[in-house]
């Protein structure tokens, strides 16, 4: 399947309302460059892709930046789903740059990191010092996703305090991890809020997310709208 081929599959499969209804939610990329296909057929294409000519794949991966979000999408999905480490490093290299939405940088989720926490450390070491907005986002996301068991250190609460931005995406993402953090670290992480390290928005907004969070207890929800910052 050619670069040409798979544009035209993605309007065969394209649905008007539900791009309408994408780009809402996606407003820091042009509209017009949604086509309107939803997850599931997205990942069944993405999935035929991998299946079929590997020069072919490998030509697509590189081939960026991409025209329309569906095809970063696409492209999302079979970095998921590679099975060499290496290579799938090379791949996210290639296109973190490119990465002009929260959605794309949030569907990244490469299965292959699971087993290899250790070697992802430097990179996301890297990454989380980017001067690219989704880069960074990537980054914390990957610190949340798989640092924050058995491998926790409290180093890595460190490297997302540190996270100096204006950007909404990644002060967001920053929310997101210390919530989660306090929900499965809460010893560690509670003296980053006490300490009020925290631009006062992230601060709030991570009170905020903590709080809707069923995993924190009802005393520690108490004590967390006493830390909100006015």
């Amino acid at each position: 399947m050619k670069e040409n081929e798979i544009i035209q599959k993605l309007f065969e499969l394209q649905d008007e309302k539900y791009r309408n209804f994408q780009s809402k939610l996606i407003p820091t990329i042009n509209p017009e460059s949604i086509i309107g296909v939803k997850t599931p057929e997205l990942k069944t294409l993405a999935k035929d892709i991998s299946k079929g000519n590997e020069i072919l794949r490998n030509d697509f991966l590189s081939n960026v930046p991409h025209r329309y979000f569906e095809e970063n999408q696409l492209q999302a999905f079979i970095i998921s789903d590679e099975k060499d480490f290496d290579k799938c490093i090379d791949y996210l290299e290639n296109f973190l740059p490119y990465i002009d939405n929260w959605a794309t940088c949030d569907q990244l989720c490469p299965a292959i990191f699971k087993k290899n926490r250790s070697k992802l450390l430097p990179y996301i070491n890297k990454w989380i010092n980017s001067n690219y907005t989704y880069t960074i986002r990537f980054a914390i996301k990957l610190l949340m996703q798989h640092f924050l068991n058995e491998d926790f250190k409290p180093e890595y609460l460190e490297m997302v305090a540190k996270v100096e931005s204006s950007e909404y995406y990644i002060n967001m993402m920053r929310a997101w991890y210390f919530a989660t953090s306090l929900a499965k670290q809460y010893e560690s992480t509670i003296t980053v809020i006490q300490e009020k390290r925290l631009d006062i928005w992230t601060h709030n907004k991570t009170i905020q997310k903590a709080i809707e969070s069923f995993r924190i207890t009802p005393e520690q929800k108490t004590y967390l709208r006493s830390l909100r910052v006015k």
